[in-house]
Formats: C-alpha cells, structure tokens, sequence
C-alpha cells in the first residue's frame, strides 16, 4: 500500500510539468483543461493564490497535502449538518429537548424530556436550553 505522501507525490508530479517540484497557475490550468474542466488562467491564480502558503505563487508539496486533507473537513462537515438536521425541531432550527427525545425514541432509545434537557444542558455554551449546530458540533468531536 501507499503512503499518503507518495499519493500526494503523484497528484503533484501529474500537474508539475516541468518538474519543478511546484504548480504554477499555467501547469494547473493547463491540467484542469486536459481532465475537461473549462479553467482559466485568472481562476488558476485565484485558486493558487488562496493556497500557496509561501508566497512564491506557486503550490509546493504541503500546500497540495493542505488542500487534499481539507476536502475531508468539508465532507465532515456536510455529514455533521446532515446529522444534526436529523435531530432539529422544525419549528425553531435548533435541537430542543422535545426533538432530541423524538429522535432518541426512534433510535430505540427512550429517555424522559428532564434527561433530554440534562443531556443538552452539557453542551448548551449560551445556556438558551437548546443546541445550535455549532454547540452540537462541539459535542460530536
């Protein structure tokens, strides 16, 4: 199996045409043109610019890794709203005591509104009685 450097080794290799070590906006879009992706030279710099950690206008190698392990916290975080969704009253956008029992009971697990307050009242920073996705955020990680 690969380590996780070498892949980004060969993602970075793929695009570095004259090898370099580095990605200019023109290796970037000249790549994202040949896997069919309509890309500009501007946005190529856009893009370059927002990652390049050194300033040089080019994308090293851990700029690359940055951007490759980033995409996971997106994912993360789609999967989290997801989850929280699933526990939220309509009426307010929050999880309240009553939609997080609602939940619990169609999960199997069946507590009283008084544990279901006590168990919001952990993470509930603002003391508001509810959770708001960043307090359930805090209290998935």
């Amino acid at each position: 199996m690969m380590s996780p450097n070498m892949e980004f080794e060969r993602v970075l290799s793929y695009f570095d045409e004259d090898g370099d070590g580095k990605i200019s906006p023109n290796e970037l879009r000249s790549r994202m043109m040949k896997i069919g992706g309509e890309f500009q030279l501007k946005e190529a710099e856009i893009a370059i610019e927002a990652l390049d950690s050194d300033g040089d206008g080019l994308l090293c190698l851990e700029d690359l890794i940055r951007l490759m392990k980033s995409g996971g916290e997106e994912e993360k975080l789609k999967d989290l709203r997801e989850a929280f969704e699933m526990y939220v009253s309509e009426e307010c956008g929050f999880i309240t005591p009553k939609s997080l029992k609602r939940m619990l009971k169609k999960l199997g697990d069946s507590k009283s509104i008084e544990e279901c307050k006590l168990m919001i009242g952990k993470f509930d920073l603002d003391g508001d009685g509810v959770l708001s996705f960043q307090e359930f955020r805090i209290m998935m990680e």
